[in-house]
Formats: structure tokens, C-alpha cells, sequence
């Protein structure tokens, strides 16, 4: 993922905002700030079949979760797929391409939280080796409303 693919990436984040069941977020950043916080060698973009048009069908991006040195193998991510683009492995590719990094880079755990109404990325996400770790009830309120998040992690079996 680069600057060149900014506007496409945001776009497709403001599409998960709008639907409701991604993110508590009401907008998205401005690409500097989303450049900012998103760990460079752990940010992929999924290109159609025809990527001469730069097409980005999906994304998928971590952070990290603390500058403490206790949490330097720790990282929460974000996928997102473009609407039109979903059903057809995207996100696992996404996945798959996110983990393997993450364990190269000798990061041990993957996070994220989901809202237990996103059924599809919580089927992803077991597909792809994540595990419920708990639901945090009634976190914070979207469009008025009090949600609740499911927490999922995938622990690398590669880094002992």
C-alpha cells in the first residue's frame, strides 16, 4: 500500500463506515494521518485482475498497540473490502498476505476488534486462524446506539 493508492484505500474505509458495522469511526483521516499509524511492511492493497487500472479491491493494514517494549510483537489490523469486490476471497488473501508478514517481522499476535453483527468478517477471520478472545459489551455507541465488540487474535505457532 503507498500514497498512490490513498484515495482508492479511504474510499473504500469510507464505504465500511457508511454500512455501519465496521468501525465506531464516523469519517476517515486524511491519508497522512492513516499513513502515520499503519506499520509500513504490514499494509497490502488486493489489485483486480486487470491492475493496470490500479483497481484496489480491498485492504488490509496494522499498527501498533503500545510503544511499550512488552508489546512489541502485538499489532492490530483492519481489513477492508470494497463492496463491490466482497465474496470472493479478498479478504483472506488479505489475511493470508498480513500474516505472513507479521511473522516474519517476528510479531506474535494479530488483534482486532469486530462487531459481533459483521459475521462475515468474523468468518473470515476464523478461517484465516483468529480465535474469540472475549466481547467487550456495550464499548461505545454508534449512531446512538451501544455496541458491543467481539476481540479476536491469531497467536503466531511460528514465534515460540
Amino acid at each position: 500500500m503507498t500514497a498512490d493508492h490513498a484515495e482508492q484505500v479511504l474510499a473504500i474505509y469510507r464505504a465500511g463506515i457508511d454500512e455501519g458495522d465496521a468501525t465506531f469511526e464516523t469519517g476517515p483521516p486524511d491519508w497522512g494521518s492513516f499513513d502515520a499509524a499503519k506499520l509500513p511492511g504490514h499494509r497490502f492493497v488486493a489489485l483486480g485482475a486487470d491492475s493496470a487500472d490500479g483497481a484496489v479491491l480491498g485492504w488490509v493494514a496494522a499498527g501498533r498497540v503500545s510503544d511499550r517494549c512488552a508489546y512489541a510483537g502485538v499489532v492490530e489490523h483492519s481489513v477492508y473490502v470494497d463492496p463491490a469486490a466482497r465474496g470472493r476471497g479478498v479478504a483472506s488473501a488479505l489475511l493470508k498476505a498480513l500474516v505472513d508478514s507479521t511473522e516474519r517481522a517476528g510479531i506474535w499476535t494479530i488483534q482486532a476488534g469486530i462487531f459481533p453483527e459483521n459475521t462475515a468478517s468474523l468468518a473470515v477471520h476464523e478461517r484465516a486462524g483468529f480465535r474469540v478472545i472475549g466481547i467487550r459489551e456495550r464499548i461505545g455507541r454508534r449512531r446512538g446506539v451501544w455496541r458491543d465488540v467481539v476481540l479476536v487474535e491469531r497467536r503466531s505457532p511460528a514465534i515460540t
